[in-house]
Order: structure tokens, then sequence, then C-alpha cells
């Protein structure tokens, strides 16, 4: 959900956001949700350059049909997650236990993150041909969980645009969190001690980025712009809490209810964390205004989560991070059949095609952190 506006003229362009082989002057924002955005936001646009070795790839995945849009698939999705939310709040009026209410918090924080799954995929037209279509269920599923869309999707862009990209990436501008031993060091006061522990107090930061983090941020942006449907934006997202709190001070005792939003919030807060943190962090972090290619920039940065089942069912397929990132538009359903592409494809060129396990990535992510921020605990620079 972008501004209405251009980077290259209409009558300009060749390409389509499905081709951008066809004209290397076709905005990277093309690829990534529902339009270009300039002004404020000018500087999140493609820095890099389409190469040959991407546009052969590109023609690759066309080949394949791999690009084409799902409605089907999503639309089973979307009647599934609706399923699950019901079932979970229809579970609620039978019980009078806590522990059951806890247990059902902990399965509806699991479809919390499923419906999550569904907002970013509308937020980067993987359902629909039609904005508007991936709008309005874009805007449904903010007001489900609480999110302002206009906010996250404008930040999620600029994070593709440029991931780990100093200065660019709004993922790496983390005030708690440092990605390099200067970063570390020129953290102030509170700030300061949390990066001095940040390995340790990773887990617990994320599981509140659900509670507070992601909900504060979309207030702020709302106090300070209009969103694309400002009215719209600004009613759904006041009305989630009236309806989330209203049904559950409803259905359960004042106490009961205050345990079930913390479970439900902080457990969901963790699964959104576990599973985004993974894509990049304790990657290669990227010097401002470097000149690399677009195919190596977003494959060196990104990790893939090896697949099974359960994986790509709980990391809603952002376990293939290196093909959605290539390929922001292309479907859920597609990325593993694209792995099959573009893992090859990397690998005889001798591209960093990086996947490791989950608790791999983990071990990766908690080791970045402690050595970044090895010197304010006087540790030896590099120290792990």
């Amino acid at each position: 959900m972008t501004e209405d506006t251009t980077f290259i003229p209409a009558e300009t362009r060749q390409g389509t956001p499905e081709n951008p082989a066809a004209d290397s002057r076709w905005g990277l924002q093309e690829l990534l949700s529902d339009g270009p955005v300039t002004g404020a936001r000018a500087e999140a646009q493609f820095v890099g350059s389409w190469s040959e070795d991407y546009q052969e790839l590109t023609g690759l995945i066309r080949q394949q049909g791999l690009l084409a849009k799902q409605p089907r698939y999503y639309a089973v999705n979307i009647m599934v997650s609706l399923g699950m939310l019901g079932l979970g709040l229809f579970f609620l009026t039978l019980t009078g236990s806590l522990w059951l209410q806890l247990l059902d918090a902990v399965f509806l924080a699991t479809v919390f993150a499923r419906i999550a799954f569904l907002g970013h995929d509308s937020g980067h037209r993987q359902m629909f041909r039609s904005t508007r279509w991936n709008d309005m269920t874009g805007l449904a599923i903010g007001f489900l969980l609480g999110m302002e869309r206009t906010w996250w999707v404008e930040k999620h862009n600029r994070h593709h645009s440029n991931p780990n990209q100093i200065g660019l990436d709004p993922d790496i501008d983390i005030p708690v969190l440092a990605f390099s031993e200067e970063d570390a060091l020129s953290k102030r006061g509170f700030y300061r001690l949390i990066v001095k522990y940040q390995s340790w107090l990773f887990y617990p930061m994320l599981s509140m980025e659900g509670m507070f983090g992601l909900r504060l941020a979309g207030i702020l942006y709302l106090l300070r712009h209009k969103g694309k449907y400002p009215v719209v934006e600004q009613l759904l997202f006041a009305g989630h809490f009236v309806a989330y709190f209203g049904i559950l001070f409803y259905l359960l005792p004042t106490w009961h209810a205050v345990a079930f939003i913390g479970v439900h919030q902080l457990l969901f807060g963790l699964h959104m964390g576990l599973v985004f943190a993974p894509n990049h962090k304790g990657m290669p972090i990227l010097e401002s205004g470097n000149d690399m290619d677009y195919l190596t920039q977003q494959v060196l940065t990104a990790r893939n989560i090896k697949p099974n089942p359960l994986v790509d069912f709980m990391y809603g397929g952002l376990n293939y991070q290196v093909e959605h990132h290539l390929f922001p538009n292309m479907p859920r359903n597609r990325l593993c059949e694209a792995q099959k592409i573009v893992r090859p494809f990397c690998l005889a060129r001798s591209l960093p095609y990086h996947e490791t396990g989950v608790l791999g990535a983990q071990r990766e992510i908690l080791s970045f952190f402690h050595q970044t921020s090895a010197p304010l605990r006087g540790a030896p620079s590099g120290s792990s």
C-alpha cells in the first residue's frame, strides 16, 4: 500500500511487475506491493541494477509460470484461517478453566501469525491481480490483527529495496539492537544498556514486539500521516481494539481475560519474531551507496531455513527468503518450486546461497548480536 505516484512516466515503461527483465528501468517498488513510491520514501527506490544473470533467472521463473497469481490457493487459506479463528473464539464459550483458556491463547497466537502471513502476502500483491482486492484483503487483515497497514507496507518496501543496507533498511535501524560494533558504541543511556546484553535479551524483546512495538509504531504513524485510506484505516485500527478487548472481557472473567491477553500477545510477537528475524539478521551488512547488482544484494543478505511441512506451515513460506526477495510478488505456494531453479542458478555463479536449519539460524543470530555488542562488555573486538 503506497502512494499513487511513479518513478518512471507510464509511457516509457515496457516491462511489467511480473517481467522486470523486459525493461531494466522498472523500479523495484513496482515489484514489492501495490505501486511505486516517491517523495519522503524516494531514497528507498531500487538501488541496484538488473543484471543479465537476473534477467536470465527471471526468464527461467516465467517459463514455469511461477509468477502467476494464485487466488484459489489464497481463498482457501483465508477461509481456513478464519475458521481457525472462529473455532478458537468458540472454544472460549465452552470452558471456564483458566488453563484451557490459556491453551486456547497459544492456539490463537498461531492463528494470528497465519493471518499476519496473509497480510504480508497481500501487501506484496501475491494474491490477486487487482490492487483493490489486495488492498481490501489487507485492510481486513489489519483489522483482525490491530496492525496499521500503510505504515507496515511502506516500511517493508524500504526493507525489500535495500536489505541490510546501512541508512536505508529500516529493519536494521532499531534503537535497542546494534548491527555492528560501531553501532553498539554509538548507543547511549538506556539503549546502550540493552544493547550491551542484546543477545540475552533478544527473545524477550521479540515477544514484546507484537504487543507494543508494532502497535505503537502504527499509532505514531496515524498521528503523523494519513495513510492510503485515511478514515478507513483509522476506524479499522481503533475497531480492532474495541472488538478484541470487548470480546475477551465479555467471554472471560476479568483476570482470566488479562492472563489470556498476556499469553496470546507475547506468543504472537515471539512467533512473528522467530519467523522474521532469521530472514536477514546475522547476514552481511552493506554500506550505504554500494553498487551491488540486485541479484547479488538480495541473495547475499538473505538466509533460507531448510523446508519441511512443519517449517513451511509455521513460517508461512518465508523460510524461502532468498526466493521471496528475488521475486517479492511470487505467490507463497510457488516458492518451493522456485527454489529448485534459484539455488542451482546461484551456486553455478558462485553466489553465496545460504540455507540452514531452524536452530542453526538462531545460533547464527545470537552469535552475531553477541559479537557486535562485545565492545560494550569490555571484550576484545571481534570476540564472541
